[in-house]
């Protein structure tokens, strides 16, 4: 028995990454109906937006589901215990340290699993009572940490004794069988299911995802200890010409303010900011959430199958 799966009470060890303003109840009710574990992105959203999106979810599966909090959100502590008053099965964490609201949570038999980019965290976590944890390489979109996926999980995995779940650069089977090989019980995917054909990301950003190559997917912000993966376009490019010339942070941040909410609602992806993984150069269509979840669980079992090391 998978220890994801009975912890989460999902049929297939796969849990949808929370992306701020894409992961909705339209894509994230897909993801659990078709057996993965969908994922509401609070983000910054005020806490009427995410209750509403709770109970849309609600109407749409029956099927577990959970929301992440944004822990630098000004709406966190609200959003903390909306989450609580609505016993959302699942919730995830980013930005910061959930200590606060585990016992909570854990109290309205929510289970816990925070998103980590070191071992020390990930130890932290543990610590504090977290039931799982979500150990994410820098090959992943959106806010990302520096060591990668391959280096990542197998030190997670050795430090711990709850069920560590790979993110970061898993775009098919092949990744998904590579992190089971690293030790990992279950893979949580972003990129990929912003092609979800129920997911409502402006058409703009899906196709650019669609038509970008293997380095088109580049880290800025690296100068000011918050990089953020993206697709290269325009305002890429600007953003690290200032920041090679030392523009300060503010300006920076400026920049960057509103950029995501451009590309995603209105597509402008132009000067907008395409969050995406490295393994967008791997994607090519969309597909429905059920024939994303079908793929990656036939590749793994046609690959659990080969003889992989004959000397």
């Amino acid at each position: 028995m998978n220890r994801v799966c009975d912890i989460v009470g999902i049929k297939y060890p796969i849990f949808q990454g929370a992306m701020a303003w894409i992961a909705d109840h339209s894509l994230v009710a897909a993801v659990s109906n078709a057996g993965g574990l969908g994922i509401i992105a609070a983000g910054n959203a005020p806490v009427e937006w995410v209750e509403a999106e709770i109970k849309k979810c609600r109407q749409k599966t029956d099927k577990p589901f959970g929301v992440n909090v944004m822990l630098l959100s000004p709406y966190a502590n609200e959003v903390a215990e909306l989450i609580a008053k609505e016993q959302v099965a699942v919730v995830t964490t980013g930005a910061g340290n959930p200590s606060k609201y585990m016992e909570l949570w854990q109290s309205q038999g929510i289970k816990v699993v925070p998103v980590v980019a070191s071992v020390a965290l990930a130890k932290r976590m543990e610590k504090y009572g977290a039931d799982a944890v979500i150990a994410e390489g820098t090959e992943a979109g959106g806010h990302i940490g520096e060591v990668s996926t391959m280096v990542l999980i197998p030190q997670v995995v050795d430090a711990l004794n709850i069920p560590v779940i790979a993110a970061g650069g898993i775009g098919d089977g092949r990744g998904f069988a590579a992190s089971l090989m690293l030790g990992a019980e279950a893979v949580q995917v972003g990129t990929r299911f912003l092609l979800a054909k129920e997911c409502t990301v402006h058409q703009n950003y899906k196709d650019k995802i669609i038509t970008a190559s293997d380095l088109d997917a580049v880290a800025t912000g690296r100068s000011t200890g918050h990089p953020v993966r993206g697709i290269r376009n325009k305002m890429t490019r600007e953003f690290l010409k200032l920041e090679k010339e030392g523009t300060p942070l503010e300006e920076l941040e400026q920049l960057g303010s509103g950029a995501l909410r451009a590309a995603v609602k209105d597509g402008d992806v132009i000067n907008g900011s395409v969050m995406s993984g490295q393994i967008a150069g791997m994607l090519t269509k969309e597909q429905t959430a059920q024939e994303i979840i079908n793929d990656y669980i036939t590749e793994l079992a046609t690959i659990s199958k080969k003889e992989l090391i004959n000397f």
